[in-house]
């Protein structure tokens, strides 16, 4: 069986040859509700109304299918911010993009299980995903990274889960996918990976050294 080719722990249980990590909100830190009251302030909207223009926008979705840039997005987004010029939409894009941060302690689990797995990012982002990764210092831990914008093909859609583990070279069965949304985690679920519903650090790490046992040790 192919789970065999995992190495097998102390209980004798197979340890996976891989971990799928998704970025925004597990590798990326999640943006306090505070942060986006104070957007919806600089910019005159009303409360609660920020994620919906940005995150439900045709816009968003074309630049996660790769279907628009990233320049373009923020482009065309921008007036439905109320950002009427280049500059004001520049302005607020660098401010946005500054208050990004990594989840150290998700990146410290990764820096651990770097030569350890095989690991991949498998983010519906828009193209230029490395550039983040790159910048904290982490790209180079990920043997593959799938961004839907550079891909043409976003999760939950199986040919995104698919590809990622043909590149990796392994099973479905010998890996764990790890994703803050149920809707992505369900559909790796049903093509056999293990998989973490991720909300807090504490219990992906909990999850994980149960599956590693003592190869997750400093």
């Amino acid at each position: 069986m192919a789970a065999d080719r995992g190495i097998k722990t102390k209980a004798g249980r197979v340890c996976p040859r891989a971990v799928l990590f998704d970025f925004g909100r597990v590798i990326s830190a999640q943006k306090p509700a505070w942060l986006f009251g104070e957007y919806e302030r600089i910019l005159g909207l009303p409360a609660g109304s920020f994620q919906n223009l940005f995150d439900n926008s045709p816009e968003w979705r074309d630049a996660l299918l790769g279907r628009m840039t990233l320049d373009g997005f923020w482009e065309a987004v921008g007036p439905k911010l109320g950002l009427r010029t280049s500059e004001g939409i520049s302005r607020f894009r660098h401010r946005f993009e500054a208050d990004e941060a990594p989840n150290r302690a998700v990146v410290g689990l990764i820096l651990r299980l770097r030569g350890r797995c095989r690991l991949a990012v498998l983010s519906n982002s828009p193209p230029g995903l490395s550039r983040w990764l790159e910048k904290w210092g982490i790209l180079d831990c990920f043997d593959v990274v799938f961004c839907s914008g550079e891909e043409g093909v976003a999760k939950p859609n199986p040919r995104a889960y698919l590809e990622t583990l043909e590149r990796l070279g392994v099973e479905p069965s010998e890996a764990v996918f790890v994703d803050d949304e149920a809707v992505n985690v369900d559909a790796a679920r049903r093509l056999g990976l293990r998989t973490v519903l991720f909300t807090d650090y504490d219990s992906l790490f909990e999850e994980l050294e149960n599956l590693f046992q003592d190869r997750l040790a400093p």
